[in-house]
C-alpha cells in the first residue's frame, strides 16, 4: 500500500430492528470532527471473501457523502504477524480503492487494540468524526479493548462497528466496545451487501455533514433510514 506507515504497536443480514437501532445511534451521536473518517478492516485470512465487498462499500460511501460535504477517509488494516498499517487520508473513492487493491489478506490474529490506539492518536492531532471497523472475530483481552473504547468515548470519537458472521464472543465484545465509545455495532452477512452499503452510507453522511445532513439523507433514502428520524425526539443535543 503506497505511503502506508506502520501503526505503532503498544441470520443473513441484520433484522429491521437492529438496523433502525444502529441508524438511530448514528443520528444521536454528536460529531466532533466533521469530514474525517477512519475506515479500519480486519485483513486476516478469514476476511478474504469479504474484501471485495469492502472495496465496493467504500465507493458507495464516497458517492453517498458527495452531495453533503467533503469526506476524507483513511484506510487502516491489520493482517499476518504483527502487521498493522494506515494509509493517507484520501477524498476520492478511486484513490481508496487503489490502496485496497494492493492489499491481500494474510493469516494472523486480530490487532483491534492497535487500531483503537491509532484512531485516538490521529484524533488528538486533528479531530475525526468516527471510526468504522469491520471484522469477524476478537482474539484479544476484552478488558484492554474496553479501556481503549472508553477513552474514545471520553474524547468524543465514536466507533461504528460492523460484525460479520455470528461468532457470539466477538458479537458481545464488539457491541460493548461500540457502546463504550459512544457509537453502535451492527451485524451483517456478506450475502446481503445492500444493507451494509446503506448503513455505511449513513455513517459517511454523518461524518461529512453531521446530524442535519443525516436527517436530510434519511428523508430522501426512506426505509429504515427514514424511520430513525421518526423514532428520535428533539431532546438530543445538536452539533
Amino acid at each position: 500500500m503506497d505511503r502506508a506507515r506502520a501503526v505503532p504497536a503498544a441470520p443473513s443480514g441484520p433484522e429491521a430492528g437492529a438496523v433502525d437501532a444502529f441508524l438511530e445511534q448514528v443520528r444521536a451521536t454528536p460529531s466532533a470532527g466533521r469530514g474525517r473518517l477512519i475506515f479500519a478492516l480486519d485483513a486476516t485470512a478469514s476476511r478474504q471473501p469479504t474484501w471485495d465487498l469492502a472495496m465496493d462499500t467504500q465507493a458507495a460511501m464516497f458517492a453517498t457523502a458527495t452531495g453533503v460535504g467533503d469526506l476524507a477517509v483513511q484506510l487502516v488494516f491489520y493482517r499476518g504477524v504483527g502487521e498493522c498499517k494506515a494509509g493517507p487520508f484520501v477524498t476520492r473513492a478511486d484513490a481508496m480503492i487503489g490502496h485496497m487493491t494492493r492489499v491481500t489478506c494474510r493469516a494472523g490474529r486480530t490487532q483491534i487494540a492497535r487500531v483503537l490506539r491509532h484512531a485516538l492518536s490521529v484524533h488528538d492531532t486533528a479531530p475525526v468524526a468516527a471510526l468504522v471497523f469491520i471484522g469477524d472475530c476478537v482474539e484479544e483481552e476484552p478488558d484492554d479493548l474496553y479501556a481503549l473504547a472508553g477513552e474514545m468515548g471520553l474524547r468524543k470519537l465514536p466507533a461504528f462497528i460492523f460484525h460479520e458472521g455470528h461468532e457470539p464472543v466477538a458479537a458481545r465484545v464488539l457491541t460493548h466496545m461500540a457502546r463504550l465509545s459512544g457509537g453502535a455495532c451492527c451485524a451483517f452477512d456478506a450475502h446481503g451487501p445492500d444493507e451494509l452499503r446503506r448503513l455505511l452510507g449513513a455513517v459517511a453522511v454523518y461524518a461529512a455533514g453531521g446530524r442535519p445532513a443525516l436527517e436530510d439523507h434519511a428523508r430522501r433514502a426512506g426505509g429504515a433510514v427514514l424511520r430513525l428520524t421518526h423514532q428520535m425526539g428533539g431532546g438530543a443535543e445538536g452539533l
